[in-house]
Parts: C-alpha cells; sequence; structure tokens
C-alpha cells in the first residue's frame, strides 16, 4: 500500500531515469542556446546509428560524434546510455494507432496488434537485442498496451485474463518478430532464405536424420515440410500460428460466456 505521506514526487523519484525522461519528467540540467541539442535527437541520431550498423555500434561518443558535439554535450540531457538505450525503445514503439472503428472484427484488430509488434522487429532489428527488463513503462510501449485493451474492452474477461492474453499476443508477436528479422537479414547479407530455411541443405539432412534416431522428425523430413521443400498447403507459418492462437482465445470466450 502507499505510505499516506509519500508525495507524488517522491512516488515518480522511485522510476528509472530513461522511463522518467521518456514521461518528460526529469528536471533537465540547464541547456545551451535554444535549438543546440533535444532529447529527441539524440534519440534519432542514435536509432539512425542502430538501423544501419546494429545496436553494438551504438555509444554515447559515437552518438555526439554524428551530431557534431561532444560526449559530454549528451549527459546534459541524459545520464547514461541505459537511459538512451530505454529512450530509443520508446520511440520506436511510438507507432500509429488504429482508429477504434465500430463493428470491426476483433480477430482482424488483434491480427494488426501482433502485425504490428512483428514490424517494429523488421524495421528495427536492434530492437530484439535490448534485454526486458520490466513490464512496459513508459508511454510509447503504454500505448501498444492499451490498444490491445482497447480490442478486448467489450469482452468478459476480468483484468488478469486480459492481462494474460496481451502477454500471449505480444510474447508471439516478439517470437515471430524475431524470425522475420533474422530472415531479412539472412536475405539481406547474401545467405538467402534457401539457407535460413534449410531448403538447400534437405538432401544432406536426408542422409543424416535415420529414422531409428529421430523416428518423428524422419517422416517430417521427408516430406518436405521441414525444409519448405514441398508445396505449403497451410499458407504462411506466421499468420498460421496466429489464426490458432486466436481460435483459442474465441473458444475461451466462448466459455466464459456459457458459465455467466
Amino acid at each position: 500500500m502507499d505510505n499516506e505521506h509519500t508525495t507524488g514526487e517522491d512516488k515518480l523519484s522511485q522510476l528509472p531515469p530513461g522511463v522518467a525522461l521518456s514521461w518528460g519528467i526529469v528536471k533537465q540540467q540547464k541547456r545551451g542556446p535554444k535549438g543546440e541539442l533535444s532529447i529527441k535527437k539524440i534519440v534519432d541520431a542514435a536509432i539512425a546509428i542502430a538501423d544501419q550498423k546494429g545496436l553494438a555500434a551504438v555509444s554515447m561518443s559515437k552518438v555526439a560524434q554524428s551530431l557534431g558535439y561532444t560526449t559530454m554535450s549528451l549527459y546534459r540531457y541524459m545520464t547514461s546510455k541505459d537511459d538512451l538505450l530505454v529512450l530509443m525503445q520508446d520511440a520506436v514503439c511510438n507507432i500509429p494507432i488504429p482508429p477504434e472503428v465500430e463493428g470491426k472484427p476483433w480477430r482482424e484488430e488483434m491480427k494488426a496488434f501482433v502485425w504490428a509488434c512483428i514490424g517494429v522487429f523488421r524495421d528495427h532489428p536492434w530492437f530484439g537485442d535490448i534485454p526486458i527488463k520490466s513490464v512496459p513503462l513508459t508511454p510509447g510501449n503504454l500505448r501498444i498496451v492499451d490498444w490491445v485493451l482497447r480490442i478486448m474492452s467489450k469482452f468478459p474477461l476480468n483484468d488478469f485474463e486480459k492481462m494474460s492474453f496481451v502477454m500471449l499476443l505480444s510474447s508471439y508477436g516478439r517470437a515471430c518478430g524475431l524470425i522475420a528479422r533474422d530472415a531479412d537479414t539472412a536475405v539481406r547479407t547474401g545467405d538467402g532464405l534457401e539457407s535460413f530455411n534449410g531448403h538447400r541443405y534437405g538432401d544432406a539432412l536426408r542422409l543424416l536424420v535415420k529414422p531409428e534416431l529421430f523416428p518423428y522428425l524422419h517422416p517430417v523430413l521427408h516430406s518436405g515440410a521441414y525444409t519448405e521443400e514441398a508445396d505449403n498447403p497451410i499458407g504462411d507459418d506466421l499468420e498460421f500460428g496466429l489464426d490458432r492462437i486466436l481460435d483459442g482465445f474465441e473458444h475461451y470466450l466462448k466459455l466464459k460466456a456459457e458459465r455467466q
């Protein structure tokens, strides 16, 4: 429980510095001339470096250099690189949220949510390299959470059920986003999808995977499904998996309705 004597300022002071910066509630040190630098300029420069060269290339000194300033200039705006990473994450999550449309099927809305999550990983390949340290706390992230909660607002679910579904959908989006990102990287670096999906190695695997050692994988490999050498009758794997998740969601909603 909150201490009745704890002020709002005390509560806000418990936030990590980068999170506080994302909300604009940090007391900044005195700036230089107006327009010299800003948190947005610093974050945009860092994102540009990460998009082009990867997260490892991002440092306070490299960002400062790209802007034509000294490294110490950046520390007037944030305390550490950790703050910068938080702000970078939040910035790329600040994606357009589609307006609410009366009567739009909830499955379509949830698909749009998941594919938007996947899109962040594809547009910014470094995004998945930053470890998750807490529940979403920054405004850009929380707008996405609010979006999927809006989709479920009329469902007969309690708040814990809703948050569990948020976790399920966002986790699927994250996992598929990482796979899609890595597939994009394989194509961009010249390895190609045939290498990424194993198509190139199908003949070799069929020599190595013996039925006595891999009794269940063996027939799947020989059918061409494992390495995508045969026509796929179910369509896109990520879309198929998402549809099955939503089927489960729909079934759960029907069970809830029957119990009421």
